[in-house]
């Protein structure tokens, strides 16, 4: 959204949102898979579970052009793992049989650039609530920190940002994987796949991480 069309107060924004679901439930949107909201009321078959970041810029159901059904989403800052996220993925993987977990991360993340700058400035100061998701994202960046700082040379921000990204993202696929016993018991016997990837804003392509 450009500035010109920002709201400029809470009031107007919430107007947009309320004029949108009129277009969508009056299905004058033009998206087809409006269409397949009767079918399902009642029943959902997701083909996958993303767990991907909060960022505005990675709507998954548009990164992935999927509608309606097609994915279970769970989107938290920094696509970090907690109880909640695990228990949504447990739900789902058992709930639904879905076969596939998709750990997804992103290029220039807000989070992962926040847990870097705290470590680069020790004196940054966030709030209580902002640095349990510092806090988590924390042990995938601080290895990176030290190799990059023990030669004693100041320290390519942008490069460990980027590193750092996809470390989180590796570490967030370990706690699905080994964090849950109902989710080690189905990647064990195949019938689960966890996997990372990131996705390139300024492209819009999304690389699957190799183990």
């Amino acid at each position: 959204m450009t500035d010109e069309n920002r709201p400029a107060t809470g009031a107007e924004a919430l107007e947009m949102l309320k004029q949108g679901n009129i277009r969508y439930v009056e299905n004058l949107t033009t998206d087809p898979c409006t269409q397949k909201r009767p079918e399902l009321v009642s029943i959902q078959n997701p083909l996958a579970i993303i767990l991907g970041c909060s960022d505005a810029r990675v709507p998954v159901e548009i990164v992935f052009d999927q509608g309606l059904g097609e994915l279970f989403v769970i989107r938290v800052a920094g696509n970090v793992v907690a109880p909640s996220q695990i228990g949504s993925v447990e739900f789902a993987a058992d709930k639904f049989d879905t076969k596939l977990v998709v750990v997804l991360g992103h290029s220039n993340c807000g989070a992962v650039t926040a847990c870097v700058d705290a470590l680069i400035n020790p004196e940054q100061n966030y709030s209580p609530n902002l640095q349990s998701i510092v806090d988590r994202i924390r042990p995938s960046v601080y290895n990176l920190h030290e190799l990059a700082t023990a030669d004693g040379q100041d320290v390519d921000a942008d490069e460990l940002i980027e590193r750092s990204i996809r470390a989180n993202v590796r570490t967030s696929v370990s706690q699905l994987k080994y964090g849950s016993r109902i989710l080690e018991d189905l990647v064990g016997s195949g019938q689960l796949l966890i996997v990372g990837a990131e996705y390139d804003l300024q492209t819009g392509k999304v690389s699957f991480l190799e183990e």
